[in-house]
């Protein structure tokens, strides 16, 4: 029987790196308690959640039989272009612009065509980061290319 060692493999890496952060923050970092939560809670509660989410994709698909996903290159290169693009164009670009255009490079090999649908994608999902990481969490991104 062909097995999907995609899944099988993604998840036990997930599985094994939420439990490397769940022991290494529970062995380092106070707990604390729900009301008073010290600097190893969050990554503590992470690191496990990670563990069981990669304990879910890892069990099904062992017995889940499935084809070799091919690899094309021009895919791979694709989203490749667009980690490169986004983290090389934060400071550069700020993060409208950079994030903008990862999306919209990373959308490139997806299976719908149309230029519609990949503008739309780019502007929600850049949205979505500057509502969350500038207005929300306060982080100190630059917005726009500095002059």
């Amino acid at each position: 029987m062909q097995r999907d060692w995609a899944d099988i493999w993604g998840g036990a890496v997930l599985a094994l790196t939420g439990l490397a952060v769940a022991f290494w923050a529970g062995t380092r970092l106070e707990f604390g308690t729900l009301r008073a939560m010290g600097p190893g809670f969050f990554p503590s509660v992470l690191g496990a959640g990670l563990a069981l989410l990669g304990t879910a994709i890892a069990l099904p698909a062992w017995r889940r039989g499935a084809a070799p996903v091919p690899v094309r290159p021009g895919d791979l290169a694709a989203v490749i272009a667009a980690i490169l693009i986004f983290g090389f164009g934060m400071d550069r670009l700020g993060v409208m612009l950079a994030c903008f255009l990862a999306v919209l490079v990373a959308s490139i090999p997806a299976p719908r065509s149309g230029w519609g649908w990949r503008l739309a994608l780019s502007g929600i999902v850049t949205a979505l980061t500057v509502a969350v990481f500038v207005f929300g969490l306060k982080m100190g991104l630059p917005l726009w290319p500095d002059p």
